[in-house]
C-alpha cells in the first residue's frame, strides 16, 4: 500500500519553491532570515512528517514556532547568567 499523502519533505521543497518570488522581493538584509525559516522547518521534518497533516503548511509554521521558542529560551538563559 502506498501513502495517501506526499511526504512532508517533498511538500517542503515544493512550498519553498513556491515562496521564491516572495524571497526575491525581499530586501537583501531579510533574505538570510527567510532562508533560516526553511532551515528550521527542515530541522523538524521528522516530527512534521509524523504529524501527517492534511494541511502541511501548518506543520511548517509549527516547526518554525518551536525553533523560535527554543531560541528565546536559550537567550533568556544567557541573559540570566
Amino acid at each position: 500500500m502506498g501513502r495517501t499523502n506526499p511526504t512532508y519533505r517533498d511538500f517542503l521543497g515544493r512550498f519553498e519553491d513556491r515562496c521564491q518570488p516572495f524571497r526575491r522581493a525581499l530586501r537583501r538584509e531579510y533574505k538570510p532570515a527567510f532562508d533560516e525559516i526553511f532551515a528550521e522547518a527542515k530541522q523538524h521534518a521528522d516530527a512534521a512528517g509524523y504529524l501527517n497533516s492534511t494541511d502541511p503548511e501548518f506543520a511548517v509554521l509549527l516547526s518554525v514556532l518551536v525553533a523560535q521558542q527554543q531560541e528565546i529560551q536559550t537567550l533568556r538563559e544567557e541573559v540570566q547568567d
